[in-house]
Formats: structure tokens, sequence, C-alpha cells
């Protein structure tokens, strides 16, 4: 049996490994790095640059713990340098991983042509691969709107800012996602003025409201201006031999009103030079030394010969799947971004697990399909946010009843010892049960405690299991227990 994978991210590497060792033929036919590009080129190279600004927060927080403040100093090429480190030695890795299990590995671009029938397009022509099954992974690339001539120098997407070829004076981001917080925490960290643009009343509007505020609490602490309630509709550049016709001058003006204050127009800084101005639908302007775009991503299903098969995408271009990741094509899967799940690397890595014991038949058995609604998730910005199952506001929408629990790490030892007790533990439970339905977690590595409460979801543990565990002390771990009393 041959499994054909046509894009080598986290789902199409996870499944040609599990693949392999179950003993299928597989060819995985990758256009640009093995990994993944929304991977290694997106989500490593912004956590790297996260964990740079993080340190550096470290050595200003120093004078709280007895010891003399550094400023950190920031070397862009030395961040530049490590970043592709990073990326090279993750793409040798994986394809390291693919060629000791035989998995044959093709540079190319390919597509379907009829059901069984690959073709890969290589610089040495075009090559025919009959597949008995086939994975499309091909993964997504950042929207761009029609709105913006982007130019990689003022005007950036994230793919342009791992680093950019000079750190922002002013970075003016467009998009309160998860992407786009995260870049403001990147950024400021890094000594850049920041203005944020927030379609809404609040960042991240799909979060729970106590979380997003701890988030916003920091953001103005750090001298971060969010623009409430504008939506962004256009961006130019100014000076340097730009025109800028259009008046920065009346800037976030009064009717900001939280937190952006009045600065946020041509008098931020920025001065009359080279520059940016992004002009929201409420008629404000903010003016900036750059801007960048961090509003959500589209899937790569262009050009994969989906017509030649009977399979068609939905309106955002997504390509449907059910729970066994199959197409309506039943032995053409799609899985990772493409598939229009959780756009997440775990996620897609599941995936690709399942539809490789799913090609060999393992469903047949023991199999467990997956279940997005129990997927962890986490930002990284500082403080941490993770997340996992059901969520306060989802379980009062339903008007099921629920037990919450919160616990500040202002009551946490480890984080008065680490001089960081911002955040908290939230655990949502079953009260007739016990059973953990969902949890919240916002502070010092979030990302890495969430896993305690993914488990409980996942396995359908009770938050008496969790209060029952011996946890080390002093962690800031042990807030878990306690929120689960």
């Amino acid at each position: 049996m041959r499994l054909v994978i046509i894009g080598g991210g986290p789902a199409g590497n996870q499944t040609a490994t599990t693949a392999a060792r179950l003993g299928i033929d597989v060819t995985m036919i990758e256009r640009d790095i093995v990994g993944g590009a929304a991977n290694l080129w997106d989500c490593i190279p912004s956590k790297a640059m996260i964990a740079t600004g993080g340190a550096r927060s470290y050595l200003q927080r120093m004078g709280g713990m007895g010891l003399q403040c550094l400023d950190g100093t920031l070397d862009l090429d030395a961040l530049r340098q490590r970043i592709s480190s990073i990326t090279r030695r993750l793409e040798e890795t994986n394809t390291q991983i693919l060629t000791s299990q035989n998995v044959e590995l093709v540079r190319g671009t390919a597509r379907l042509d009829g059901p069984h029938e690959v073709v890969a397009v290589t610089g040495e022509g075009e090559r025919r691969i009959h597949a008995d099954a086939v994975l499309l992974s091909t993964g997504s690339r950042p929207r761009l709107p029609d709105w913006v001539e982007l130019d990689g120098d003022r005007i950036l997407t994230t793919r342009d800012a791992y680093p950019p070829p000079v750190l922002p004076e002013h970075l003016v981001i467009v998009g309160s996602g998860v992407t786009g917080v995260e870049f403001v925490h990147m950024f400021s960290s890094l000594g850049c003025q920041v203005t944020l643009v927030v379609s809404r009343e609040q960042v991240l509007p799909s979060k729970d409201p106590e979380v997003a505020a701890v988030l916003e609490a920091d953001f103005l602490r750090r001298g971060v201006r969010l623009v409430k309630g504008a939506r962004a509709v256009g961006i130019e550049r100014v000076g340097a031999g730009a025109s800028d016709g259009a008046g920065a001058s009346d800037g976030a003006g009064a009717g900001a009103g939280d937190g952006a204050g009045d600065g946020a127009g041509a008098s931020d800084g920025t001065g009359a030079g080279a520059g940016v101005i992004v002009h929201c639908d409420d008629g404000r302007s903010i003016r900036g030394s750059h801007a960048l775009l961090a509003i959500g991503s589209v899937p790569n299903s262009e050009g994969l010969g989906l017509e030649t098969v009977g399979i068609d995408v939905d309106a955002a271009g997504h390509i449907p799947i059910n729970h066994h990741c199959q197409t309506v094509v039943p032995h053409i899967y799609a899985a990772g971004d493409l598939s229009g799940k959780l756009p997440l690397s775990s996620v897609a890595s599941m995936q690709g697990r399942k539809i490789a014991e799913h090609v060999v038949g393992g469903h047949s058995v023991a199999h467990r399909h997956l279940n997005y609604d129990k997927a962890a998730s986490a930002i990284f910005t500082e403080p941490e946010i993770a997340d996992v199952g059901m969520a306060e506001a989802d379980a009062f929408a339903e008007g099921r009843k629920i037990r919450v629990t919160k616990v500040p790490f202002a009551a946490s030892p480890r984080g008065l010892i680490d001089n960081d007790p911002r955040g908290f533990v939230k655990i949502i439970s079953d009260p007739a049960t016990g059973v953990v339905l969902g949890g919240s977690i916002v502070g010092h590595n979030a990302a890495e405690l969430i896993a305690v409460l993914a488990v409980a979801v996942t396995a359908g543990l009770r938050v008496s299991d969790i209060v029952e565990s011996m946890l080390v002390h002093p962690t800031l771990s042990e807030a878990l227990a306690e929120a689960a009393e």
C-alpha cells in the first residue's frame, strides 16, 4: 500500500512517521520546508522572539529580586541568526527522521489527477505517482486584505517580522486575536512602542473576559496603546517620498477612551519622517513607523486538482472532513490548517496519527476519535494564557450547571519567589460528579501547567483526583490542586 502525502507540516510529518512504522510505503511531497511553513516560518520564529523578549523582561524584573536591573540591549543580527539556526536545525531533524524511516521525500508541488493519481512537479519535471491513499496537508498562509499593499519594509505580514529588517520605533498592529496579541507582547518586550487596533471592545474576543482583562492590564502597564472598537480599512505609507494626504493629525483622539490616549496620532514620536498611517472605519487614523497585519490565515487549497475527484471546499477554502479526517472521497484525507479544524500544530499532529491508523484499518479495534473540544491551546504572551475544554461563558450559554473555582497566583509562594504573581488558575467542573470539564490558566508557564488539566479533561478525571495528587512544593502547579478543592 502506498500513501502519498502532499504537504510536510505537522500533520504530514506525523502521518508519514506513524504510517511508516505501521508498514506503509510513504511518499511525501513538500514545496517549501520540511516541518511546515506555518510552523517553521511562523510559529517557531515567533516563539523564539518571544523567548528573547521574555528574557529581557526578566532582567528588568531583577530589581524586585535583590539584584541590579539590566537593560538587556537587543542584538538584532544575533537574534536573526538564532532564529535561522533553530529553523534550520528543526528542518534537518524532521528530514532525518523521515529518511531514517524510509519515507520518500520529494521536493516540489503536487496535485491530484484522478482518485489514485498524484502528479508531482519538481525541478526535473513532472512525475506521476499511484496512490492507494492520499493526505492533503498543504497548510495555510497569512490572510491579506485587498485594502492594503504590502511592501515587506514598512507594511508587514507576520512572516516579514522574524525579525523585521529594523526594529520598529512604533509598530501599529492590526488584529487582536491570538497572533496579534503575541506580536504585541513580542515587540513591546523588545522595547518598541506598540499600538494595537482592536475591532471589538476587548482583546482576544473569543476568550474568557477575565483572561482578556489580565492581558489588557499588562499591555497598558507596558505602555501599549489600545484603540478599541475600530476596524482597519486602509494602510498607507507616508514620508520619504510617499504621499501622506491622509492627515494623521486626528490621531486615535479622545474617541479611544480606553487607554490609547491621544498620542496615537502624528505626534507619537514617529515625527514627520517615513512611516505609515492606519485608517479605521470610524474615521480615526493611527500613525506609526511600521504596520503589521495579523488578521488570520487562509488555507492553501488552490491548485490541488480537487475538481478531478469531486472534492469541494467551503466558503473559507477549507476541505470538509469527517471524524476520521476523510473527505467525500474515502481514501483521500485532509488535515491541519487545510481541514478547517483548530489551527494548532498539536491538533494537526494528532490528526496525522489518527489518519495513519485509519489507513491501515486501526480504527476497527479500540480507537478514540478526535474530540476537538478537548484540545488544549496556549497564547505565548506575558503572562501566558492557556485553556482547555469547556469555557465558563459557553456553559452559561448552554444553560449547563457548572462549578467554577479560581485561585490567584498572588497566593502562590512560587509566584512570590519568582517576583511574578500575575494571573490565576480557574477550573470548571460538573457539580454533580466532580468531573473536570475545562479550565483556564493565566500566568508564568501557563502553557506547561495546562497539561494537567488537559489530561484531566481527556481522561474524564474528577477534581478529587487533582486534589489527591501530591504535587511539588513550592511550584505554581500547587495552585491547580488548590483550585480543585
